[in-house]
């Protein structure tokens, strides 16, 4: 049976609307989004200074991770109380607000507590976009908004390094520029940007109907029932991320490779995430996605298994490695992510999305302690075995959403439709 054209056209011309409208929302993101990677990246290198005690350093950089736990359980409720567009703008605000107090003193104390807020408001804004994409997106499109949304947090956090080069990494003006940055996405998003697109479900509709259906969170162990390939997936991606980023360059430097050449492992490994999120994300809205996860599970587990054979490799061997195993790696989350809100009625997505940045965030935690103590007792590719055994992971949670009976999923509740 052949379709009426002039649906087919209608139905491009109003998926190309949706997206349009949605594009000055991933803009604002990515903005906000750089002046909190290049605040990150501005603090980590004053600790980098010999001349801070030890002790201090570490007490500083656990406020970070603790910041970000509460960030992850108390976003929902600013959703709840703010909207997600008020609640965007507030946390961007508290960011600028601690990037204020880093200029005006160097006092431990003062900067555990602005550490405090730099992880409160980086996870919050995360939940705040990731619950609202969610909610906007449908089951056709989901993968590929999801995508575009890492998209934009991947060119932050490469917009953030630029900056970092270009001002210098001994500048004074790092925390200025941070300011700048935040600053630009606040009046980009409340001024020049417009209104965010409104939801076809009102938040306080979904709100009631997810307290009168389940009580207030719908937590991690309700996650892994459901959906327990996506739990394995965002737990995945922040044992990966984290990982790769923190211990590659101590990796290369055991294997007897340089710094450079360290550094330029890791833009491989970005930059094969970066643009694999686009083909990616359009494939996952095509095809089941835990059939999708299989072969990515299958796949980066391989790489990893490359990566760490014992022997050396010429190193555009290597750079290719790295760049594809990002590409399999960095692609994971928002493909595990489309799939859990796939099974979610929409007034769960807000305390889903929370519950699983929260896991994320565990990922991100416990595990670089581990790898260097595997690294320390065996070999420096322990590492990637460690990396390869949480994509081997990924691959065995995907067969068995595969294959065991379903437990009563729902659909999410959402139509299509326009914006504002």
């Amino acid at each position: 049976m052949m379709r009426d054209p002039d649906r087919t056209i209608g139905d491009f011309w109003r998926k190309a609307a949706r997206l349009r409208a949605i594009l000055h929302v991933m803009a604002s993101i990515c903005i906000v989004a750089t002046g909190n990677s290049l605040l990150t990246t501005t603090v980590s290198l004053h600790l980098s200074d010999p001349a801070i005690d030890p002790h201090v350093v570490q007490l500083l950089l656990t406020a970070f991770p603790i910041g970000f736990l509460a960030g992850c359980l108390s976003a929902r409720f600013m959703v709840i109380r703010l909207g997600h567009e008020r609640a965007f703008l507030a946390v961007a605000l508290l960011a600028a607000f601690g990037a204020c107090g880093y200029m005006l003193t160097q006092a431990a104390p003062v900067w555990f507590c602005l550490r405090l807020i730099n992880g409160f408001s980086i996870a919050t804004l995360f939940v705040v976009s990731e619950s609202w994409i969610n909610l906007y997106a449908d089951q056709k499109n989901r993968g590929a908004y999801f995508s575009l949304y890492m998209l934009m947090t991947s060119l932050a956090t490469l917009f953030a390094q630029l900056l970092v080069e270009a001002a210098g990494a001994d500048s004074p003006h790092l925390f200025q520029i941070v300011l700048g940055v935040i600053l630009l996405g606040l009046i980009y998003a409340r001024f020049v940007g417009g209104p965010w697109p409104v939801l076809r479900l009102p938040l306080a509709v979904t709100v009631d109907a997810g307290n009168a259906h389940s009580g207030h969170r719908y937590g991690i162990w309700r996650l892994a029932a459901l959906a327990p390939v996506a739990v394995v997936c965002v737990f995945q991606a922040g044992m990966t991320n984290m990982n790769v980023y923190t211990m590659t360059p101590i990796y290369a430097e055991r294997v007897h490779l340089d710094a450079a050449v360290a550094v330029t492992l890791v833009t491989a490994f970005s930059l094969g995430g970066m643009l694999a999120q686009a083909p990616v994300g359009w494939l996952s809205d095509r095809m089941d996605r835990r059939v999708l996860l299989l072969v990515q599970g299958l796949a980066g587990a391989g790489l990893c298994a490359a990566i760490a054979w014992p022997g050396s490799y010429p190193q555009m061997l290597l750079y290719g490695l790295f760049f594809a195993y990002g590409a399999i790696a960095l692609t994971i989350y928002p493909v595990g992510i489309a799939y859990a809100n796939s099974q979610l009625d929409s007034h769960h997505m807000v305390s889903a999305s929370g519950s699983l940045l929260l896991l994320y965030s565990i990922g991100n935690i416990m595990t670089p302690g581990l790898a260097a103590q595997l690294m320390e007792l065996f070999a420096p590719q322990a590492l990637f075995l460690l990396l390869g055994s949480g994509a081997f992971l990924v691959a065995v949670a995907a067969c068995f959403n595969l294959f065991r009976r379903p437990i009563g999923a729902t659909k999410p509740c959402l139509v299509s439709g326009g914006s504002e």
